[in-house]
Order: C-alpha cells, then structure tokens, then sequence
C-alpha cells in the first residue's frame, strides 16, 4: 500500500491578492491552477535555542527529503492561521496547544511561484518538550543553531526546500527571538 503525505481532495479556501477568501478548491486543483491559497510556517527552537529543521517525507509532493521549517502546512477551508498553526503542530510534532501558548506571530509573506503563490503566516515557538514527528509526514528531525543554518544554506542549497530558504531569509532580515 503506498502511503501518502497529504490528501488531494483536501478542501482549500482560494484567496485574491489581498487574501481574501473568494471560494474554495481541493488541494490538488488550487496547486494546479496555481491559485493563491494559505499557509503557515512555524520555527520551533529548543531550550539552546536551536532550531529545529525538519527533514521531509519521502512521500510529500513537494520538497521530498529536503529540510525544511520545523512544522508547515496548509490552512484548511474555513479555518484561522492561527488555528491551523496549532493544529499543524500537534499533527506534525505532537505538541497539543496547551503546550504552544507561547505561540508568537512573527511576519507574514505575499504569494509568489517559490512559495507555490501561497499567502504564508510564519510563527516562532520556544519549545522544551519531547517532539513526537509523525513518520508520514517528516523523515526525521535536526536541531542546528541559526548560524549553522545560515552556513548551512550558503554551503549545500539543494538540501533545503525552496519555500524555507525563502522563509529563513526574511526570518534573519526581520524577527528578533
């Protein structure tokens, strides 16, 4: 039996270009006609303050095997950023909201073809707990400091999912955590 990452028949709220919702699609039509949708990115660090990078699923569509933000995914129809950050961190590493309180918004980015013209919402969470990492959707975890990453990146690009690098970028220009 194949396993599978993500459900094409998941319904998305399709979004204009002020991110407004405008109707709704399956995941795999919106990523087929390219139209803007949302997500979250989150960046868990540990009590070091590492940050942990996920290294993808084999069985994602996108980005398979490369490392990416801790935790990401799409906002459901009908559903908040904010609730889908929590849901997506309890899904991917098992940390239910009664331990994300500390959950912070850090900055928002616009849709764009390298983002899969997605309007993404990125949030930090300091987090000392074990993470649980569900095996269909990430292969494995690493902690790194930031300026490993930064190292990292400059040294072995193709290792990193484009939306991160893209991510991470404006995370150094812009948030301070």
């Amino acid at each position: 039996m194949e396993v599978s990452a993500q459900n094409p028949n998941e319904i998305f709220d399709v979004v204009d270009e002020n991110d407004c919702v405008i109707g709704q699609a399956t995941r795999a039509e919106v990523h087929r006609k390219k139209l803007f949708h949302r997500a979250v990115h989150i960046l868990v660090f540990d009590a070091d303050g590492n940050v942990i990078l996920q290294k993808r699923s084999l069985a994602k569509d996108t980005a398979p095997g490369l490392l990416s933000t801790s935790c990401a995914g799409h906002v459901d129809a009908g559903e908040t950023y904010d609730s889908a950050a929590f849901r997506e961190l309890e899904e991917e590493l098992g940390i239910p909201p009664r331990e994300a309180k500390n959950l912070k918004f850090l900055f928002a980015m616009p849709p764009q073809e390298q983002l899969g013209w997605e309007f993404i919402r990125v949030y930090a969470l300091r987090y000392a707990g074990t993470l649980v990492p569900d095996p269909t959707e990430i292969e494995g975890l690493t902690a790194l400091p930031p300026e490993k990453i930064d190292r990292e990146i400059r040294e072995r690009p193709p290792a990193f999912a484009e939306s991160f690098k893209l991510v991470w970028e404006q995370f150094r220009i812009r948030a301070k955590v």
